[in-house]
């Protein structure tokens, strides 16, 4: 599972401009209205209709993972009204669509999730004639396990689980800060009891233990699971949290010294601490063991109603300038090599977003499990949370 709480992008409008005319769009009519968003979560409000539309693009997204100002334009380039809904991790996305859920024409899942999908057979396949600017996808996003064709994804942004932590409390504590060992070692923790706080995540959390023990983040062996669980507990008093929710504000605000978290949202917390003029700065790092890679993707549903809009919207964020957004805005990584350029020093030079090819070979991306397997975690799981 994976739950990120994604900041609104923000844009300026010559920006989005230029974007639209590399995109080849042309502008909606004068009169089409823009429109509003709802809060976290749950449906977006529609845009305003406006005369007439050439229909609406329906989303389903991450939270928050899309501008308004960018959402508008594509809807300028369009003439359509595009709508979306949010998720907070891809476990409650496929649940909402295993439940009944249709009409999506765009969902934004990570590579596990992509897998579930094609499996269960949810998922048209791409026509890649009608699509133009994949050739910006770097080579090492294309092709990767859950979709080696590309046949029914196009990765867009990804993210690293990583260690953040109050550089200068660290610091003056002499503690190690690029190894799992600080959240799992009882002689570490007791020097940060209570100031520590984890992803309230059974897969991410068990990656970490089991990268930390020199297993994969994908082990399915029973004695090597049990292992990392008894690594976790043996840790667990010595945490003040399962968090996935706040401990970007926790950090920033000084009141926990260490998450384990991802590195968006460690962006995000560096990005607030400076801003609030802390004493402190918030750093990150990904770990020698290993580090869990999500990356997320687009693919169109196979109970979307408007694949040609879904097209076109695929299109437009592969231009250069639209992906390098997300990045600065939010510290993502990036898998578009035409937004480079675009992207500020600060962002493109920040190791925890752009871990280099040394740093990327570290990395392992989650595979779905078996039943036999999530049977297993699952039980493993409730006894952690339990004792």
């Amino acid at each position: 599972m994976r739950a990120l709480r994604r900041r609104l992008l923000a844009g300026s409008g010559a920006a989005l401009a230029l974007a639209l005319a590399l995109a080849g769009c042309k502008p909606r009519a004068q009169g089409d209205a823009g429109g509003e968003k709802s809060g976290e979560g749950g449906e977006a409000k529609p845009r305003k209709a406006a005369a007439a539309t050439r229909g609406e693009l329906r989303v389903y997204n991450w939270n928050n993972y899309l501008a308004e100002e960018t959402a508008a334009a594509f809807e300028e380039s369009c003439s359509c009204r595009l709508v979306q809904d949010y998720y907070s991790d891809n476990e409650e996305m496929l649940a909402k669509l295993s439940a009944g859920a249709t009409g999506y024409d765009i969902l934004v899942p990570t590579g596990n999730a992509v897998e579930t999908l094609i499996a269960q057979d949810a998922l048209r396949e791409l026509d890649h004639a009608q699509i133009v600017g994949f050739d910006n996808v770097k080579p090492e996003f294309r092709g990767l396990f859950f979709d080696p064709q590309n046949r029914f994804s196009i990765p867009y942004a990804y993210s690293i689980t990583l260690l953040g932590y109050n550089a200068a409390k660290l610091r003056e504590l002499g503690l190690p800060t690029d190894s799992w060992a600080l959240i799992f070692e009882p002689e570490l923790l007791r020097k940060i009891d209570g100031k520590v706080t984890v992803l309230d995540s059974q897969r991410e959390l068990f990656a970490a233990a089991l990268m930390y023990l020199g297993h994969s983040a994908n082990e399915t062996d029973e004695g090597k699971l049990k292992e990392a669980r008894d690594l976790i507990l043996r840790a667990k008093p010595y945490w003040a949290a399962f968090n996935a929710s706040s401990y970007i504000k926790e950090l920033t605000i000084g009141n926990i010294w260490v998450a384990h978290g991802y590195s968006n949202d460690m962006f995000q917390a560096a990005s607030d601490a400076a801003r609030a003029n802390r004493p402190f700065a918030i750093a990150s790092s990904t770990p020698v063991e290993g580090a869990v890679l999500a990356v997320d993707n687009f693919v169109l549903h196979r109970t979307g109603p408007r694949p040609d809009l879904a097209y076109q919207f695929i299109n437009f964020m592969l231009v250069g300038r639209n992906a390098a957004q997300l990045s600065n805005m939010i510290g993502s990584g990036n898998v578009n090599a035409a937004a480079m350029p675009y992207i500020d020093d600060a962002v493109r030079n920040n190791k925890a977003v752009f871990p280099g090819p040394e740093g990327m070979k570290r990395l392992q991306m989650l595979k779905d499990y078996g039943r036999r397997e999530r049977r297993l975690l699952n039980r493993l799981w409730t006894e952690i949370k339990v004792r």
